[in-house]
């Protein structure tokens, strides 16, 4: 995969970030223990790869369900861009707030469910692995400003969810083919309204 044009800076501080996962991986469980050694290609080239499809001037992201950091807090660390991340375990929101810390990335960590989660409405919601497609525009609408976009990180099931969320939602959509996984894809999501409210 072609990986984003990376300042040595924000290298270097995803290095420091991985180090970290690294370290803490064993106690909460981040990623697949098998997943370690391919840290980087199976979890941070995945979420960098968003990095190009972020439309230009954005100024404010939420990330939802971010986990280990991904891709919200990778592409916090790469971009520069201020990403709120929502992440309800409290345990890796306590990994977030330190790698935050420790990598100086623009991140401010959110310790709760999504749906309770007080944003003002952001022109960037990503996610990764989170839920199926109908499911997560539920989530994300009202966390959406107006004319914002979604990037979704999605699995080989990625067409049927779009077949299956077009039942309770109109969007405008797109279906790009992930770098780093042959069966996986990103959703580009935009104009969300759910079916029955436009």
């Amino acid at each position: 995969m072609k990986r984003p044009t990376l300042s040595p800076e924000a290298r270097f501080r995803l290095e420091r970030f991985a180090a970290l996962l690294a370290r803490w991986n064993p106690t909460i469980n981040l990623v697949a223990t098998a997943d370690i050694p391919a840290l980087w290609p199976r979890h941070i080239d995945d979420s960098l790869q968003l990095a190009p499809l972020i439309p230009p001037g954005i100024s404010r992201a939420i990330d939802l369900g971010s986990g280990g950091g991904f891709p919200g807090l990778v592409l916090a660390i790469a971009t520069g861009i201020p990403f709120d991340l929502v992440e309800s375990d409290r345990r890796k929101a306590a990994f977030l707030r330190e790698a935050a810390r420790e990598t100086a990335a623009p991140a401010t960590v959110h310790a709760v469910r999504i749906e309770d989660a007080k944003l003002p409405p952001a022109p960037l919601v990503t996610a990764r692995a989170l839920a199926r497609l109908p499911r997560l525009l539920a989530l994300a609408a009202p966390l959406l400003a107006p004319g914002g976009v979604c990037l979704f990180l999605k699995g080989a099931a990625a067409q049927d969810e779009l077949t299956e969320a077009a039942a309770g939602w109109h969007m405008r959509s797109a279906r790009l083919p992930s770098q780093t996984d042959p069966d996986a894809a990103i959703l580009r999501i935009s104009e969300i309204v759910r079916v029955g409210t436009a």
